[in-house]
């Protein structure tokens, strides 16, 4: 269970940090930005849907029975 929160963990935060590079770009006026954020700020509210639908597939249905100290 540690290693897929590590790998979301791992994923989500280099969504972040390719959402900051195209932000960053976008402020320079490298790329326009008219329609990028509403699609960049869409995909991360479809990328937050699917994390908490795993999180709830893994907390609730698939749950781990063993003892933990």
């Amino acid at each position: 269970m540690k290693s897929v929160k590590k790998t979301i963990a791992y994923f989500l935060s280099g969504l972040v940090l390719i959402f900051a590079i195209i932000a960053i770009l976008g402020i320079w006026d490298i790329i326009d930005l008219q329609n990028l954020l509403t699609k960049m700020f869409s995909s991360m509210l479809v990328i937050v849907a699917a994390s908490a639908v795993i999180v709830f597939l893994f907390a609730i249905l698939i749950r781990d029975n063993s003892d933990h100290d």
